[in-house]
């Protein structure tokens, strides 16, 4: 089978090209735009085993040319740290509203046979308690969320006004190795070894719900053999944490006192809480299978063996 992975040198898209790279005999190839969290390092470990097209999927003449011949169509690429969106919200809105609708028409023209778009649990807004299942309506409240959403519906409706058979996936907070060090985890961790402090928002009380990069791309993998046309499928985490509980553990992995810890004021519009409800993918099979505590662990001993890969990554952040 022939697979397309756009966003596939990002953090999620990079494991994923890793894993179908290790485990299946597909023929992949991966667009990306190489913006500041795209790393072709990500890939290196499976280097030889994928075509690389350096572009972008608001381009739509390159996909013209890169989407044909494709059997599989699965997009992880877009624009995805909130506090970036609440900065400026220009880019989340081109990549992951346009790029989405850029690369539907591109499938769409090229006769693709299953496509799988990935997007968030953020998309939902906040929930005080209970868990979203599928049916849940969309109220996004960052400009990153919103543009996530728009996403969705655009994907979504190319399926209904056109017939592509396309699926979303929706999934909680990603941690694991090769994720870029403006992300709360690799952040805090990578802080703690340069001996900086780490920002804790407000009152530390935020919920989020923590699954393995390699759960969340066994889901995808799930969706794209088996998960119907025109669906929504949750991803849910082993392990719903305070951030205040997170930083915790974090200082316990790595042996730092709380006086490492420096509070900080409120990111703006902060979601309290979020929680999917997975029943629809389990059904199909799914089951996670790291546990938060060994994944962690996991985790912090990757970054602490790779110090070459994030240290470049921090002192060129933009």
């Amino acid at each position: 089978m022939r697979v397309l992975v756009t966003g596939g040198a990002g953090f999620i898209g990079s494991h994923y090209v890793r894993m179908a790279a290790a485990e299946t005999n597909d023929k992949i190839t991966v667009l990306d735009a190489l913006t500041y969290a795209g790393n072709p390092a990500n890939l290196e470990p499976v280097s030889g085993r994928f075509d690389f097209v350096h572009g972008d999927i608001c381009d739509a003449e390159l996909l013209a040319h890169v989407v044909p011949g494709h059997d599989l169509v699965i997009n992880f690429a877009a624009e995805s740290h909130v506090d970036r969106s609440i900065a400026g919200a220009a880019p989340f809105v081109r990549t992951n509203v346009l790029g989405t609708q850029t690369l539907m028409q591109a499938c769409l023209d090229a006769g693709v046979g299953k496509v799988v778009h990935v997007s968030t649990d953020e998309v939902y807004g906040s929930i005080d308690s209970g868990s979203w299942d599928e049916s849940a309506p969309l109220r996004p409240r960052s400009p990153y969320a919103a543009a996530k959403a728009g996403g969705d519906l655009v994907a979504l409706a190319y399926g209904v006004t056109y017939g592509l058979p396309v699926s979303v996936t929706r999934c909680g907070n990603n941690y694991g190795p090769y994720q870029y060090p403006e992300k709360v985890i690799p952040l805090f961790i990578t802080n703690l070894l340069e001996g900086l402090k780490v920002p804790l928002y407000g009152d530390g009380g935020n919920i989020r719900d923590w699954i393995h990069v390699d759960d969340h791309c066994r889901a995808i993998r799930l969706v794209t053999e088996v998960g119907q046309p025109g669906e929504v499928y949750h991803v849910a985490g082993t392990a719903e944490l305070t951030n205040l509980r997170l930083t915790e553990k974090l200082l316990a992995a790595l042996g730092a006192e709380w006086e490492r810890v420096e509070r900080v004021a409120d990111r703006m519009g902060h979601d309290r809480r979020y929680s999917l409800d997975d029943t629809k993918l389990r059904a199909l099979g799914y089951e996670p299978r790291i546990a938060f505590d060994e994944g962690l662990d996991a985790t912090v001993r990757w970054y602490v063996e790779n110090a070459d890969w994030w240290r470049p990554l921090k002192q060129a952040r933009p």
